[in-house]
């Protein structure tokens, strides 16, 4: 449809409510003509998907779109993604959205909110029951999950499961949290150096920890308190970040705050937490809605496409490539 018509019928309260996932509706693909003028008008239910021209600026996109994408091809993609996790999607858009405004710590409590009750929605339930939980993941090697060094004034974080490929589990958040407490004490570290050992930096959240969770109040209590994310965000001046291989996940969400993040040419990044009906819950939405903006990471989440590392470099994921 057309961005006026969809202005029009959002203006009715009977329409807005069809256009939702009780209507059958997961998203909407709008073409935008630079000739309208949108205007204010309450957001819709669900994505929002336009087609805009490539050459368009910032100030051209209209507010009402939660994703711009060139063709109609590239839109309907999208919207299939959609249709995967229907209410991880609404509840990710109408996040970002509500988002933009907000700072940091905010961002963080918002998302921690949402994470829970999408935690233990039907879309993350089903898709806990269609992994196979049958053979028990075999035993660690006991070595912490993070390795600490500190050099004069520098305090260097080393990730260390590699085996695992550094796997973000409850033990890794933890043991990240003490080492970054260590400095929000210690004013004589200048420096945090955060890098992972072994071919990636993250794989992310660890998927066999994935749907312990019981207890979505808990849950989110625990995330606001024990929070990596948000020391991350307190120590972003004095935190660089070295990236290489995987960074899925946490294992971007994370460095996202840090004051400057560096990444080697084969990095890449995905956020696939959409399509197993969550929404990115280490902080992604708080710390790359900052970098790159609600259109560019709703692209990212919604389409869990891999983004490499130049393309990261342009929308401002990262700061350097190494070598470049």
């Amino acid at each position: 449809m057309r961005l006026s018509e969809l202005e029009q019928r959002l203006k009715d309260p009977a329409q807005a409510e069809a256009l939702s996932v009780f209507g059958s509706c997961p998203s909407i693909i709008v073409e935008v003509d630079e000739a309208e003028s949108p205007v204010e008008i309450t957001p819709a239910k669900c994505p929002v998907i336009g087609i805009v021209s490539s050459n368009a600026s910032k100030d051209d996109i209209p507010a009402l779109l939660d994703v711009a994408v060139p063709s109609q091809e590239e839109a309907e993609r999208v919207a299939a993604a959609v249709a995967e996790s229907p209410v991880a999607a609404m509840t990710l858009v109408g996040l970002t959205r509500v988002g933009e405004p907000l700072a940091i710590p905010q961002r963080l409590i918002a998302e921690s909110l949402a994470y829970s009750a999408l935690q233990h929605g039907a879309e993350f339930q089903g898709w806990l029951a269609g992994r196979d939980r049958r053979k028990a993941p075999p035993p660690e090697p006991e070595a912490p999950p993070i390795l600490i060094d500190r050099q004069a004034d520098v305090l260097h974080l080393l990730l260390n499961r590699p085996q695992k490929r550094n796997a973000y589990s409850a033990a890794m958040r933890d043991a990240l949290c003490e080492a970054l407490s260590l400095a929000t004490q210690d004013p004589t570290i200048e420096r945090i150096v955060l890098a992972g050992k072994g071919p990636n930096f993250s794989a992310g959240g660890d998927l066999d920890e994935f749907g312990q969770a019981t207890d979505a109040g808990i849950a989110h209590a625990a995330r606001t308190t024990r929070s990596a994310a948000g020391l991350m965000h307190h120590l972003r001046d004095r935190v660089e970040v070295h990236l290489h291989g995987a960074c899925v996940g946490a294992g971007i969400e994370l460095p996202a705050f840090a004051s400057h993040v560096r990444a080697t040419p084969d990095a890449f990044f995905i956020l696939p937490e959409v399509r197993f009906g969550l929404i990115p819950g280490a902080g992604g939405t708080a710390s790359i809605l900052s970098r790159i903006g609600r259109l560019n990471l709703n692209y990212m989440a919604l389409t869990g496409d891999r983004v490499e590392a130049q393309t990261a470099l342009a929308w401002g994921l990262i700061d350097t490539i190494d070598g470049a």
